[in-house]
């Protein structure tokens, strides 16, 4: 993703800086994770996100280019483990851990009520 102002710390609320949010850069980081596995799932399924952890080591600013990868570490049953990072070029923007749940779209959705 390109850094707009959309992703900012100041319009993300989460600083008063015009740098890429840290909210921004961990929902990157998930939905590599997600896009890793979607096309070994049985139809019908997806993943959701239950826990995410990581560092922001370096600020991004507006126009910079930002990528984020995600490596599975463990499956068991539901339950996939990745490490996540993100960079922008070859500098570490940030790094960690993300668990994400195996889950059926119809049965998931009809919890809402």
């Amino acid at each position: 993703m390109t850094v707009t102002d959309t992703v900012t710390a100041i319009q993300m609320g989460s600083g008063d800086m015009p740098v890429l949010a840290t909210p921004a850069m961990m929902a990157l980081m998930e939905n590599a994770a997600m896009l890793a596995v979607a096309e070994e799932l049985p139809e019908g399924c997806t993943t959701v996100g239950g826990h995410i952890e990581s560092s922001h080591l370096k600020p991004s600013k507006i126009g910079d280019k930002v990528s984020a990868t995600a490596e599975v570490t463990k499956i068991e049953g539901k339950k996939i483990e990745f490490n996540i990072s993100a960079y922008s070029g070859d500098a570490l923007l940030g790094e960690g851990t993300h668990l994400r749940f195996i889950v059926d779209r119809e049965r998931f959705m009809s919890k809402l009520g």
